[in-house]
């Protein structure tokens, strides 16, 4: 995994994740990608853009902090199915010294329409007394960087959604 200690990181927007592929254990009796599985595309494209900021595997060690997602609203849109490329795109939307507020769109890997969307709030948290820290100086500014980026961007479809059913008339 990237350790960017030793650069500064260059933030497009929006982050786009490495090429993923659909495997077939992760498809269901329905024939398409079973719903625990979108999550973990999600959660990988979110693992490389905490490397950027400079959280991953290799500042585990370091700052003995990680994120713990603390809440989710995903859509899915279409089905996908064994062997599609895929590709998620992710948004910062706002953040503050403990909490980041994402949005991501997992798209097909060629023809770049939305599978699924997730919105999602997650939590830096010391990993040994289990509780919400402070971000780093340097990280808070890497975000602030990724955060002016992302904010040129117009508002993702589906942003603020709730679960909810219409009333019938």
């Amino acid at each position: 995994m990237l350790d960017t200690t030793d650069f500064e990181p260059v933030f497009f927007a929006p982050f786009v994740s490495s090429t993923m592929a659909v495997e077939r254990d992760w498809t269901d009796y329905n024939g398409h990608l079973n719903v625990a599985y979108y999550s973990l595309m999600f959660d990988r494209a979110f693992d490389e853009a905490l490397a950027l900021l400079g959280f991953g595997p290799h500042a585990l060690a370091r700052r003995n902090t990680s994120f713990f997602t603390v809440e989710t609203h995903t859509r899915y849109l279409r089905e996908l199915a064994t062997g599609v490329p895929v590709r998620v795109t992710l948004r910062l939307v706002d953040y503050d010294d403990k909490r980041l507020h994402l949005f991501e769109s997992l798209h097909h890997g060629t023809e770049g329409w939305v599978a699924a969307t997730t919105e999602q709030i997650a939590l830096h948290v010391d990993l040994d007394s289990r509780r919400a820290r402070t971000m780093p100086d340097d990280v808070l500014e890497r975000i602030a960087a990724m955060r002016a980026a992302h904010a040129t961007l117009p508002p993702p479809d589906g942003i603020g959604r709730s679960v909810g059913m219409r009333a019938r008339c």
